[in-house]
């Protein structure tokens, strides 16, 4: 249950962080001394206690497989959801660190990125709490000409930075948080650079402008501010998703959502309706065809004047 006064989605804001930057640390010390392989062992355990002892997160998982896999999803499937998401956290500490090597990498839409960085004016990815955006980012470190940072709300990027930095310092430069005096010219001057920037546009505070789109058969709500953001901004979207399959591979995708480099301001709200109504078309593809991916672990679905 949401806590009094806690709108849908904004549930997650609320919840107290399960980590802490001593045991990030910790986490990291451990997997670049031993290897990624030996530190997976201890996976399991995690993904296991969790499993056990957080009942709202595990609801709302079987809630979500339900709809994803339509049917009534067993322990076992509970279990490769939770794992899948701990490995996903895991990987971050080798990709951060510049292991690629431990990774098999597919790449599934290259020339739809090639073409957007071939423009210059550089472009929005706009992903999901669904596999990992960190795979999007070493695509980056990897390919010279493509530079990807993250932008988001000024709270969670200074959850992120917190987490960043106890397992390599050096990343926390590619957030930009929004909120602050100088959050705006940051974006424009890193677009103008060519740069990508990631958002995430499945999430809302409960107090954001919302729109209602079809969703794995019903109705969800889904921010309306990052896509307003690209279309003030005047620049193409891309949806971005970075699957885990399982062992080291992850499938890399980029698809073409909008673009809004020519859009005139009569039209501007029904084009960024239409852009939000695909990216939840294009996220229920990618939930369906890697079910396990999806890491919003509350009730989603709810209504967010819901009591």
């Amino acid at each position: 249950m949401n806590a009094p006064g806690i709108p849908q989605q904004a549930e997650w804001a609320a919840r107290p962080e399960r980590s802490n930057r001593a045991m990030l640390r910790l986490m990291s010390w451990i997997s670049l001394r031993l290897g990624r392989a030996p530190a997976r062992f201890v996976l399991a355990g995690i993904s296991l206690y969790f499993l056990l002892f957080a009942p709202a997160a595990r609801a709302a998982s079987r809630a979500y497989l339900r709809r994803a896999l339509d049917r009534e999803p067993r322990f076992a499937d509970l279990f490769r959801h939770f794992h899948s998401f701990a490995s996903t956290i895991h990987d971050r500490i080798f990709l951060l660190n510049a292991r690629f090597d431990l990774f098999q990498l597919e790449v599934h839409g290259e020339d739809v990125i090639r073409e957007v960085l071939a423009a210059g004016r550089g472009a929005f990815l706009m992903g999901a709490h669904i596999g990992s955006f960190e795979v999007a980012r070493a695509i980056g470190r990897q390919q010279p000409g493509l530079r990807v940072a993250m932008v988001m709300y000024e709270e969670n990027a200074r959850k992120l930075n917190a987490a960043l930095a106890a397992i390599n310092p050096a990343a926390v430069q590619e957030i930009i948080p929004l909120g602050q005096v100088d959050s705006m010219l940051r974006v424009q001057a890193s677009l103008d650079e060519g740069m990508v920037l990631g958002v995430l546009g499945d999430r809302t505070l409960g107090g954001d402008p919302t729109l209602r789109a079809p969703f794995l058969e019903t109705d969800a709500e889904f921010p309306l501010g990052p896509m307003r953001l690209a279309a003030m901004l005047k620049r193409p979207v891309l949806f971005m998703s970075g699957l885990y399959l399982g062992g080291n591979r992850y499938a890399i995708h980029f698809e073409r959502l909008a673009d809004f480099s020519t859009l005139e301001r009569p039209g501007r709200n029904a084009a960024i309706e239409a852009a939000v109504s695909a990216y939840a078309a294009c996220l229920e593809r990618h939930c369906r065809a890697a079910p396990y991916n999806w890491f919003n672990f509350f009730d989603f679905w709810r209504p967010k004047d819901a009591a």
